[in-house]
């Protein structure tokens, strides 16, 4: 493999059971090496905080070079990462099969492992990632739940900060009393038969935050595949693990993967597609845990079945083509492609399915939220997370666009906070998921 090579990006399987992985003396001669070869190239100098920290570290140091700053320090690039792959997926040109055989987010991800094997899980943290749990007790209380934790609401919100670390001003997701599964129990659309389409089956993953935080989501696919002839059902196992696999709660991650996997393959033996409502689950189920379990077959049949919601329509459209009935967004609208729809590998498909809608102007925005997951809520990182997403904000504004729109839910939010950092008075209230805006173009109210 000669630099420059034009060999697809490759990624090793992770070996977290192995003593090794978790062994932090190994962690941190593998970060030096890494660390030295990033000072040479800094090609991704402005994708996040981490490579500034990293470089500022070095530039700062008695040398100059790496070989004077301490390790201790290494963490706060950690800390810095979002895991967000983009470094990977499109600015490092050394990635394997290249010799020197870097991948930065998974090495970010294995300190965290070996830290916590050290250390022990972070309460507050802990507590945060348990989705499925949060929701299940929020959503009996869910009006109490939302209004406490607005960020009008100074006096609760000040508690939050001072307790859970989370920023008293950063946008957090609202619950809901009645889920996506209950909705769905109650009413399902009727199946079009006469759509070019008829005849596809497929499950519906429900991801936690689409099922507890944001039912639109999931009730807008559930109405455009039953339009485009798409017998549907709704599956919900458990959360993907993704907010514990930001903590490196790998053994968390692979038991999820197991169970999810084991639930999901009998739908996949009966002729269900499997479909993901958000990236970052998509990312999880398609990449993240092949490489977890790379042993597990049900795994590795999940991963092949799995698409993300607006690359299963878009495939719709390439093979049977589209239901009729789609009428232009007025306007136009303003699309950030998110990080973890970027790593999936599969092209802009958000933007292409908003340009099957007819008459309707659709800008990509390319550029980082800021958001990163969880990690841009926080206290000690939300106005870094805003400054990220900065050029973003800007893009949104400068297109003009009567429609924002962002495949990951937490990163739409985060562009709206932008934009009024921006003192923009036009900008929309709402940045639904293209999703939604599809069903929206075909006369689906939510």
């Amino acid at each position: 493999m000669r630099e420059g090579g034009t060999e697809a990006p490759i990624r090793r399987s992770i070996p977290w059971q192995d003593s090794a992985y978790t062994d932090m003396e190994q962690v941190l001669l593998e970060m030096t090496r890494v660390f030295d070869i990033c000072h040479g190239c800094r090609r991704c100098f402005n994708l996040c905080d981490s490579f500034p920290k990293l470089f500022d570290l070095i530039d700062d140091s008695e040398s100059g070079e790496l070989d004077s700053v301490s390790t201790s320090d290494y963490k706060r690039v950690v800390d810095a990462c979002t895991l967000c792959d983009m470094c990977f997926m499109t600015k490092c040109p050394y990635v394997p099969p290249h010799e020197f055989d870097l991948d930065f987010p998974h090495l970010m991800l294995r300190y965290r492992a070996a830290e916590r094997h050290a250390k022990g899980a972070i309460f507050v943290a802990e507590q945060l990632t348990k989705t499925d749990r949060n929701g299940k007790l929020a959503r009996h209380v869910a009006p109490i739940v939302n209004w406490a934790s607005h960020r009008r609401n100074s006096i609760t919100r000040t508690a939050i900060e001072s307790v859970v670390g989370v920023h008293r001003d950063a946008a957090l997701p609202e619950f809901h009393n009645k889920t996506f599964d209950l909705q769905e129990k109650e009413q399902a659309p009727d199946i079009n038969v006469e759509a070019p389409a008829h005849g596809r089956k497929a499950v519906i993953y429900a991801t936690c935050f689409a099922n507890y935080n944001n039912p639109a989501i999931g009730t807008a696919a559930q109405a455009v595949l039953a339009h485009n002839g798409v017998e549907n059902a709704i599956v919900y196992p458990e959360c993907c693990g993704m907010p514990q696999l930001e903590q490196g709660a790998l053994q968390e991650v692979a038991g999820k993967a197991a169970a999810v996997a084991a639930v999901l393959v009998p739908w996949i033996d009966k002729g269900h597609d499997i479909v993901s409502l958000t990236p970052s689950c998509a990312l999880m189920l398609k990449f993240e845990w092949p490489l977890i379990l790379p042993e597990n077959e049900d795994v590795k049949r999940l991963s092949e079945a799995t698409a993300d919601i607006t690359e299963y329509i878009v495939d719709i459209s390439r093979t049977e083509g589209l239901a009729e009935g789609l009428t232009p967004l007025k306007g136009g609208v303003a699309l950030h492609l998110s990080c973890h729809a970027r790593a999936q590998n599969m092209g802009p498909k958000a933007a292409d399915m908003l340009r099957c809608i007819p008459d309707t102007d659709i800008t990509v925005i390319e550029r980082c939220s800021g958001h990163g997951g969880s990690w841009g809520m926080m206290k000690e990182n939300f106005e870094t997370a805003i400054k990220v997403g900065r050029p973003a904000t800007r893009q949104v504004k400068e297109s003009g666009s009567a429609y924002i729109s962002s495949e990951c839910p937490l990163a739409a939010e985060h562009l709206l906070q932008g934009l009024e950092r921006l003192d923009d008075e036009t900008k929309p209230r709402k940045a639904p998921h293209p999703i939604e805006l599809l069903a929206s173009a075909y006369g689906f109210d939510n």
